[in-house]
């Protein structure tokens, strides 16, 4: 790294571990360890599967994975560009139409029926892979996958195999406690696994005390101490991409993270910061992260990258000094990213920084927007103003970039005069957006209008809660005052825009990223 550049204490990398040894493999007892990737949303490799397979790896293991993608089954597109269709399913996904609640529900029911089925060929190629009699099954879930590893962990029991279910929100107690119930599941584990995957894999196979690791939840309901955000990221392995089906991606992307949370960390609907791998930001050394994009390169003959962080300007040196020396690496390196506009007088996201991160290959940005209104930004807590995302937008337009943002409607607070604004800020910048993901408000277990909801739900607050979902760390809620005819009039004009905007092609310099953020 530059030793001209300090970095905040506070954000400094922890020191690596000094004189530990090398692992020998000759005493190490090797296990077979079945692997399942879930994560058939993307077109790219799954970089917390990568992580885990080099922690195994590294160690003497023999991992074999099973990905839905490497057996035809087909990915789920993602912000495609969009037809009429579309925008119908937005427009009754996002009714706020009491008489047309009912319908509503019951498409979003269908729906979500649909997508979370089992597939047929994940199944067959499990009962095969499971065939081969692995030691244990390790599988890396999101909360919506509950389905499929239901029938998972089933197949195992019936032969006998135990299976450990990972994932960002199993540091939550509520959706630990739902999950460990799920017959075939021997043991849970909320935490970052990169580095102690090993140790507690074998603990865990030679029926150890698997609860002296942080993070882990046994199937009889006793469970560890929370696990803290690992420390030091430099010390983590560089993934382990090799058993991918790079031979179905239409593009070969690599994905990587240059730190883990967000230094904002406040905003009151996000669950991102509180799951394991969100909580506390944290960053690697920008030697590292260009070291791994090198290597990343010459393994799979590619230098498209994608940067999975929370967001990426964090730490403002960090996107610049990838934009600044990332060609010395990898010459002709492409790449995308997130970033948070807030409001620091340095944020990394300057018109400069903003040119020169195009210079040195950033193709596309991704921001969340969520609305215009100045007022609600400060109810949400967001850290940002409409003032500075406009400048942003106007910055990055301008500097050739691809746009992309988020929004949502519905936050507990939200008027008429904040959807109008919302309204006024698309037709301003609609035309330099290439995507928008416009949802309703999720509300999700932990984050603080979540606690702020439970607090005042015998006090009539504006939403009331009507169904948990601690599966999934997910509450349903119906509003109190229902929205009026200037609100869904305003609404309506913005879903129409919105639709505008995403039936567009991306940017000729982007069109490689389309979808994936």
């Amino acid at each position: 790294m530059n030793q001209n550049i300090r970095i905040p204490r506070s954000l400094s990398p922890a020191r690596p571990y000094e004189g530990r040894a090398a692992p020998d493999f000759g005493t190490t007892v090797r296990h077979h360890v079945l692997l399942v990737d879930l994560n058939n949303f993307s077109t790219f490799p799954t970089l917390a599967i990568g992580l885990l397979i080099a922690a195994l790896r590294n160690t003497g293991q023999t991992v074999e994975l099973l990905s839905p993608l490497a057996h035809d089954v087909p990915a789920a597109a993602r912000e495609r560009q969009e037809n009429v269709f579309d925008h119908l399913r937005r427009r009754i996904s996002l009714t706020d139409m009491p008489q047309a609640y009912a319908l509503r529900d019951l498409l979003r029911k269908a729906y979500r029926a649909r997508h979370e089925r089992p597939h047929p060929t994940v199944l067959k190629q499990a009962a095969r892979a499971i065939a081969r009699r692995p030691d244990v099954i390790l599988i890396s879930a999101y909360l919506q996958h509950m389905t499929t590893i239901r029938a998972l962990a089933a197949l195992a029991r019936e032969a006998g195999i135990p299976v450990i279910v990972g994932g960002p929100m199993f540091n939550l107690t509520h959706v630990a406690q739902e999950w460990r119930q799920v017959p075939g599941i021997s043991m849970l584990f909320g935490g970052e696994a990169d580095l102690v995957l090993p140790d507690l894999l074998r603990t865990f196979l030679a029926k150890g005390d698997v609860l002296q690791y942080p993070g882990v939840t046994l199937a009889d309901g006793r469970s560890s101490s929370v696990a803290p955000p690992l420390r030091p990221l430099d010390a983590t392995p560089i993934p382990d991409f090799t058993d991918f089906p790079w031979d179905r991606y239409p593009v070969r992307i690599v994905p990587l993270m240059t730190g883990r949370g967000c230094q904002w960390d406040r905003c009151l609907f996000c669950s991102d910061v509180i799951s394991a791998s969100g909580r506390k930001f944290r960053t690697r050394s920008i030697d590292s992260v260009l070291l791994e994009m090198q290597e990343q390169a010459r393994r799979h003959n590619t230098a498209s990258f994608l940067f999975l962080d929370l967001k990426l300007n964090s730490w403002p040196d960090m996107i610049r000094g990838i934009a600044g020396r990332i060609q010395h690496y990898v010459q002709g390196a492409e790449w995308v990213g997130t970033v948070h506009v807030d409001q620091r007088d340095d944020n990394g996201l300057s018109r400069r920084d903003l040119m020169a991160a195009v210079d040195g290959g950033m193709r596309r940005v991704s921001l969340g927007l969520e609305t215009g209104s100045q007022a609600l930004l400060d109810r949400m807590r967001k850290g940002s103003s409409v003032e500075r995302n406009s400048q942003f937008i106007h910055d990055a337009h301008a500097a050739g970039l691809s746009i992309r943002c988020t929004m949502f409607k519905g936050f507990p607070g939200e008027t008429a005069q904040d959807m109008e604004a919302t309204e006024r800020f698309l037709e301003t910048h609609g035309h330099m957006l290439d995507r928008v993901r416009f949802n309703n408000f999720s509300l999700y277990t932990d984050t603080p209008v979540w606690r702020d909801m439970v607090g005042t739900a015998e006090s009539g607050a504006e939403l009331a809660l009507t169904t948990s979902d601690h599966a999934r760390a997910q509450f349903g809620y119906r509003r109190l005052r229902p929205f009026g005819r200037d609100y869904r009039r305003s609404k309506a004009r913005v879903l129409s825009i919105v639709h505008q905007i995403n039936r567009r092609p991306l940017r000729d310099s982007a069109r490689q990223f389309d979808g994936l953020m």
